[in-house]
């Protein structure tokens, strides 16, 4: 059997087996005799053979696993599973180190030492230090293996005060320079090294391909041979190249993550389902693992997704069929943040499956170690895990410290760059971060040729960004949303603003700071540059349900048109983490600098967008959207096209992947962004019921029980609290209604709630209800309140007891318009509970089938004044 592909596929499959050049691309067209067809044949494959068959980039060291074999079979099952437990540095003392002898820790976003933001890298040390000291004591575990420390240094060491701060991916694959990829990733090495950490979680390969998703700052592109090349080059730059100075004194662990398919999930939600064909997992999805592997990356960290329904942290064809066994992965893998607890059956505490499908190591933050450990413990004892699945990740981890010679380098206090604080935020790496932020710069309008600027002029610098550290590095910076810092939490860093009165000051020019461009009379300036765009934000927290720009409240748009009324010249610095919506924002701009997320060199910008005091170009615009810009707000998933040439027809962004102008650009080579439809879309946005509670709980949503002073998730089919007691129910089919007694001692509540805040306002700007069908036998004595909460605990309910004990012993459907959950301070842009029910009657109540409807029934509560 064979079938057709176009040329593009041609290129993805050529780079699967290691043919990346276009040169070569383009010879193999030649030989194939395609040029005229634009089509191939080739061997249709299914299953396993569409995944690269890959190489170890590492052979294997006959010697190295002599010793992995002996040291594992003088191991105790207790040793071992303590290899596979990843706590983090929140939740385990000295002590816990010393008598578990843990495999690896963490610090998750957020967390520092002594719990301590401000922590200086003498503490950072300190606590390496002293956690690896106590895992290779064995007066209590009997074993001395060393520990090691992971990190998430995204865009540097992001975690640590006074890091160098890069752009995020997004504004590094426009840039689309994986030399400059590499080097980033060899200095964010050494900062880490500084502190005593040996093991960073980057990079994220994930090829986005819904722009709603949270985390699309963290793609390098949508195109995927962007992602593989670098893939390869940050995994080198962070390692060393194999056959260099690989994890040398120089260099950490890296781990390419999230395996696999984070960027493809439904609607952009985070954690959600990719229901991508395998040939698309291979051919999208896969090829930043086919670039960090080749490259020796030695971890490689499981995805929160689902694949088709199945959550990867439990799917044993893809982490052992494919990345171990076909494409010859040899290091570990390493589960996110309780990731393994989401697999059915399983939770925090206990997942056999996790460990069987192919997770070496769990990453277990707060106390649900302990319990971890334990049934681990147990479930090999018992034969659940077999003993060969453990010995293979332990002999995994084993085999990548070995490599990695933490047996033999000294203790992390003793390391040659350990204490060499004036690596972290040095002059040089500082001058690497401007480069970056020179050259993932992408300018989309220039009318008039209002750029560059002469610094000689007088310049108004305005919007909420202009003079923001921390807005202009956004998630995943400092604190894990990238959200409660200053700009004293930025020691040696640059804003945009500082960059551009540095600049302008030094010509004999005036810069203004005023960020809602108020000014007097004696300043009218010759133009103005306002820096605005989205507020930081990390994973869950950053999705979003359409691509409109201050959809609501549209104040940055208010400021330009304001500075455009007084004839000023208006140049837009967005900063964003992905293409968004800003047809009237474009509008109201006589140029137009996609920015991203520049990190802490903000003067990088002033660098392009003036010239020298001569009138001299000192650095031109070189990036180019690696993400294509969308046409309205509900085109969330325009992507440049890999494949057919109808797959090319339908592509129809405002403006195309690869597209950027330079001050040599003439007329023609330029996108007209004036006039655009300014008409607010969001209307138009098409909505279906979205089932919260229908046979079961929908992800991303699950159930909790509280009670006044605490609220607890369920993991069985019966809980309790002093308040109730919950249990399923068969109503129509096997528990698909919940039956909840309540005791009338105190207030009790049941609802669904996410760990991230969702974005409903397509549905609160609709007619949509919330419905429910509902039972009770006894009246209702008090309210029974229906509700639904945002992020920030605020909250609105209604008192539908009258609508429930109007059919008493029967089941009903109360519909209740979101109009009367819409009072301030609800935000249904960050709703984290869409439903709960609460009374503190002593009365019991039966539920099923809890759905948001679009179109609502002619009984709906509407709660109009």
């Amino acid at each position: 059997m064979t079938t057709k592909i176009s040329t593009l596929s041609l290129a993805v499959l050529l780079s699967l087996s290691g043919c990346s050049d276009a040169k070569q691309v383009e010879q193999t067209k030649d030989v194939k005799s395609v040029a005229d067809t634009k089509t191939v044949e080739v061997v249709a494959k299914s299953g396993i053979d569409l995944w690269p068959a890959l190489t170890p980039a590492i052979a294997k060291d006959v010697e190295l696993e002599a010793k992995i074999t002996a040291l594992v079979s003088k191991m105790t099952v207790e040793q071992k599973v303590a290899q596979m437990i990843q706590p983090e540095i929140r939740d385990i003392t000295v002590e816990d180190m010393r008598k578990y002898g843990f495999g690896s820790y963490l610090n998750g976003g957020g967390a520092y030492p002594n719990n301590d933001k401000h922590a200086t890298p003498a503490d950072w040390i300190a606590l390496a230090e002293t956690l690896y000291q106590a895992s290779v004591d064995d007066s209590i575990d009997g074993i001395n293996i060393p520990t090691m420390w992971g990190t998430d240094a995204v865009h540097g060491h992001n975690n640590v005060i006074g890091a160098t701060l890069f752009p995020h991916n997004i504004g590094l694959g426009a840039a689309n320079n994986p030399k400059l990829i590499e080097q980033i990733a060899a200095i964010t090495a050494k900062e880490v090294m500084v502190t005593g950490i040996d093991w960073v979680f980057a990079p994220t390969v994930a090829v986005v391909q819904d722009d709603r998703w949270g985390r699309s700052y963290e793609g390098y592109s949508e195109d995927p041979s962007i992602v593989r090349d670098y893939s390869f080059a940050i995994v080198e730059g962070l390692q060393g190249a194999v056959n260099g100075d690989f994890l040398s004194d120089q260099r950490v662990l890296s781990t390419v993550k999230h395996f696999i398919g984070d960027g493809g999930t439904e609607k952009g939600i985070d954690q959600g389902d990719n229901i991508a064909s395998e040939q698309t997992l291979v051919d999208v999805h896969a090829q930043g693992y086919v670039g960090g592997l080749n490259a020796g990356a030695q971890s490689v960290m499981a995805s929160f997704n689902s694949w088709h329904g199945e959550k990867n942290h439990g799917n044993k064809y893809l982490l052992t069929d494919v990345l171990k066994d076909r494409m010859g992965f040899d290091g570990f893998v390493v589960g996110d943040w309780n990731g393994h607890g989401q697999i059915p059956g399983c939770t925090n505490e206990s997942c056999a499956q996790a460990a069987n499908a192919g997770l070496d190591i769990f990453m277990v933050p707060t106390a649900a170690w302990k319990p971890l450990f334990e049934n681990t413990v147990a479930q090999v004892n018992s034969g659940e895990i077999s003993q060969a699945r453990l010995d293979d990740a332990v002999s995994r981890i084993l085999r990548v410290k070995l490599r990695a010679g933490l047996f033999d380098k000294p203790s992390p206090a003793n390391r040659p760059l350990s204490g060499k604080t004036e690596l972290i935020g040095q002059a040089s790496h500082r001058d690497v971060a401007r480069q970056a932020v020179r050259e993932s710069l992408v300018l989309l309008k220039n009318n008039q040729n209002v750029l560059p600027i002469s610094p000689k002029l007088t310049v108004l610098v305005a919007g909420d960004a202009a003079d923001n550290i921390g807005k202009q590095s956004g998630g995943w910076t400092i604190t894990w949303q990238g959200t409660d810092n200053k700009n004293a939490d930025f020691p040696g860093a640059t804003s945009i603003y500082s960059g551009i009165e540095q600049v302008v000051k030094q010509a004999g020019g005036q810069a203004i700071l005023s960020a809602t461009g108020e000014l007097t009379e004696q300043q009218k300036p010759d133009v103005a540059i306002v820096v605005f765009g989205e507020e930081p934000y990390a994973e869950g927290n950053g999705d979003i349900d359409n691509l409109e720009y201050q959809r609501g409240d549209k104040r940055d748009l208010a400021l330009l048109k304001q500075l455009k009324a007084q004839g000023i010249p208006v140049v837009s610095v967005f900063i964003s983490g992905r293409p968004m919506w800003v047809n009237a924002e474009f509008n109201a701009s006589d140029a137009f600098v996609a920015a991203w997320l520049p990190g802490s060199e903000g003067q990088g910008i002033a660098d392009v967008l003036f010239t020298d005091a001569d009138g001299k170009i000192k650095h031109d615009f070189g990036g180019k959207l690696s993400f294509s810009w969308p046409a309205t707000p509900q085109q969330t998933t325009v992507n440049v096209p890999l494949e057919t040439a109808s797959a090319e027809a339908k592509y129809k962004p405002l403006i195309p992947f690869g597209y950027g102008l330079n001050y040599q650009s003439d007329a023609s080579s330029k996108i007209v962004l004036d006039n655009l439809s300014e008409d607010n879309l969001s209307a138009e946005q098409t909505t279906s019921d979205l089932a919260l509670f229908e046979r079961a709980v929908k992800s991303p949503w699950s159930m909790y029980i509280a009670n006044s002073s605490e609220r607890q998730g369920l993991s069985s089919s019966v809980a309790q609290n002093s308040a109730l007691t919950i249990r399923t129910m068969d109503r129509v089919v096997q528990e698909d209604a919940r039956f909840v007694s309540f005791n009338g001692s105190e207030e009790g509540v049941v609802g669904l709630i996410s760990n991230f805040p969702r974005d409903f306002r397509a549905y609160s700007n609709s007619d949509s209800a919330l419905t429910l069908s509902i039972k009770t036998t006894a009246s209702l004595q008090k309210p029974l309140w229906l509700g639904m909460a945002c992020e920030g605990d605020c909250r609105k309910q209604i008192d539908i007891a009258q609508q429930v004990n109007s059919k008493l012993g029967e089941w009903q459907s109360i519909s209740v318009s979101l109009a009367c959950f819409a009072s301030e301070p609800m935000d249904f842009g960050k709703i984290t509970m869409p439903f709960y029910i609460a009374t503190s009657d002593k009365v019991d109540v039966s539920f099923s089938d809890v759905v948001i409807h679009t179109q609502p029934s002619d009984n709906t509560i509407q709660c109009k004044e």
